[in-house]
């Protein structure tokens, strides 16, 4: 497994190279892209990318846990969390590796 991480300034030389924008506008269209995702999910909506996946938010009831080393209960929080749902043409796709 590779342990390389696509970064927003990966992402920006792409639209650099593929699109022909400037270095700079390939830069504020990566970071307005992406915040427009975070916008949307942070009042809740859902964000669906077409042959990529759908990033929702869900919200988690209180619920007691268990400290694993002392077998104490914790109360844990209600709180809202990130998911993602990847198409089936991703999860063909992860599962063949970079093979086309």
């Amino acid at each position: 497994m590779s342990e390389k991480t696509l970064t927003r300034m990966d992402l920006s030389e792409a639209v650099f190279r593929e699109v022909g924008l400037s270095r700079n506008e390939s830069s504020d269209l990566v970071e307005s892209v992406l915040g427009h995702m975070s916008d949307a999910l942070a009042s809740g909506e859902s964000v669906k990318i077409s042959s990529f996946g759908t990033f929702g938010v869900r919200d988690k009831a209180a619920r007691v846990g268990r400290n694993p080393k002392t077998g104490q209960e914790v109360p844990i929080k209600p709180r809202r969390v990130l998911t993602f749902r990847p198409s089936h043409l991703m999860k063909e796709r992860v599962a063949t590796g970079n093979k086309r």
